[in-house]
């Protein structure tokens, strides 16, 4: 999509195409009121502002869109086929993906919500190796850790959009 369409899109129609990116409808309606944009820094620099200041429970909400690291994401959706590109790097490995599994629930269990880390150009080892050091976190500094991952993710798929 290139800046000029996004500009004029109809609002309902650019909301969804931004909720692909981060489910989270005050950052898509930040987005979306922000119109125009005279640049694409400009673009973005709102989007990052309006993820950075995601609250606990709409980090939550968008948590909810995300499968787990290892997972493939079902559906032919534009949300599903991200996600399968974000984590071309996990591979198909069984010792790797048995370990990303464990690493999972213990991360679900020490902190109730999914692991996510922005997995683009990461491999497996380096996943995993990530997990593990954060299950060593107390919990704000996790929470400060999934925001920050959220909102890279945020920003590398709206990227995609504009630059497919």
């Amino acid at each position: 999509m290139e800046l000029s369409h996004l500009n004029s899109a109809p609002a309902d129609e650019l909301t969804t195409t931004l909720l692909a990116c981060c489910d989270v409808p005050s950052w898509a309606d930040a987005v979306v009121t922000g119109r125009p944009y005279r640049t694409t820094e400009d673009l973005y620099a709102v989007a990052d502002k309006a993820a950075r200041e995601l609250t606990p429970s709409e980090v939550g909400r968008a948590l909810a869109a995300h499968p787990r690291i290892g997972e493939r994401a079902g559906g032919g959706g534009t949300e599903a086929s991200w996600s399968r590109q974000e984590q071309a790097g996990v591979g198909p490995d069984a010792a790797l993906q048995s370990a990303l599994l464990d690493g999972n629930r213990a991360y679900e269990d020490r902190f109730g919500r999914v692991f996510l880390i922005c997995a683009t150009g990461l491999g497996g080892e380096e996943i995993l190796a990530s997990l593990r050091q954060r299950l060593q976190h107390d919990d704000e500094t996790e929470a400060a850790v999934v925001a920050e991952e959220l909102r890279k993710i945020a920003l590398l798929r709206l990227r995609k959009v504009l630059e497919p």
